[in-house]
């Protein structure tokens, strides 16, 4: 009775495990980003990847600021960095922003706040491509507060972003 009652408890924390660990869909499409580190959710090798949908499943914002970069404002479409952070239950200081270049920036979670910066994935409508600083732009609503108008912040503005490791 103790060895059948033991067997079908360890058949059905083996089976129920995915369940309990917030299970995350695997990309069906292109990976276009892939968070690791400091984080509790994953689906791919202890890592959370993304394909386009998956991100614009997680709930997107809208930003219309000026950047140094572009002429006049610009409506850009992607996920707020507080909500990508939240979903994948991250617990570090620090996202090490990587772009396909392996270019990176330092940007501190503290940054990852309501109303900040989102992860773009569409400017003006329009998914961008690797030539228009795709697939992925950290943005900042420049605009919309003067502190978001320094050299600091304009520095964590990484284009072509693909990965970021979640660092303690």
């Amino acid at each position: 009775m103790v060895k059948s009652l033991f067997a079908a408890l360890q058949i059905f924390i083996v089976t129920a495990l995915p369940v309990c660990a917030k299970d995350m869909k695997v990309p069906e499409g292109d990976v276009i980003l892939t968070v690791w580190g400091a984080v509790g959710v994953t689906n791919v090798d202890e890592k959370a990847q993304f394909d386009l949908g998956m991100l614009e499943a997680l709930g997107d914002r809208t930003v219309e600021t000026s950047t140094i970069w572009t002429d006049g404002p610009q409506t850009f479409q992607g996920v707020s960095l507080d909500l990508l952070i939240e979903r994948l239950g991250a617990s570090g200081d620090v996202l090490r922003a990587s772009a396909i270049n392996d270019y990176y920036v330092e940007i501190p979670v503290s940054d990852a706040v309501e109303g900040g910066p989102i992860i773009a994935y569409k400017m003006n409508g329009n998914v961008m491509s690797v030539r228009d600083k795709g697939p992925l732009w950290v943005i900042y609503p420049y605009d919309a507060d003067p502190e978001y108008r320094s050299e600091v912040i304009y520095s964590r503005s990484i284009w072509q972003l693909d990965r970021i490791e979640v660092m303690d």
